[in-house]
């Protein structure tokens, strides 16, 4: 789980570096983030960016979501559906309403928190990391 995570983080902050700059050496950039991340460079002679079709298929600055996505679903799961079981209609019912049926009329995270009750956060998240460390 924690190479997943760590990966992930490598794609989301080379992610953001390439799209920050006007022109970038990508295999140079992936590099960088990688030692960032996982404490050494990505292999010599390599250029993983070349490959990496979700840098060039609409993201656009845009892959860091992926980790969100984890973060907020985990807080989901924890707080609404391992609560009330995770075939509890109600539970259910909560999710139709707050976050499937506004779609795109209602800010993502005004969403999160009407599902949540309150403001989301990572601790979830956290915790399933280190039932897994």
């Amino acid at each position: 789980v924690a190479t997943t995570t760590c990966r992930q983080l490598v794609f989301g902050i080379f992610d953001q570096d390439i799209h920050t700059r006007s022109s970038a050496d990508t295999a140079q950039c992936f590099s960088n983030a990688h030692k960032l991340v996982m404490g050494n460079p990505a292999p010599v002679g390599t250029n993983f960016a070349a490959q990496f079709g979700h840098m060039a298929g609409g993201y656009d600055a845009q892959y860091y979501g992926y980790m969100w996505s984890e973060v907020f679903s985990e807080d989901m799961f924890q707080s609404v559906f391992k609560e009330a079981g995770v075939l509890s209609s109600e539970a259910g019912m909560k999710y139709r309403t707050c976050i499937l049926q506004p779609g795109g009329s209602v800010d993502a995270a005004d969403m999160l928190k009407n599902m949540l009750g309150r403001e989301p956060n990572s601790d979830a998240f956290l915790l399933k990391q280190r039932a897994f460390a």
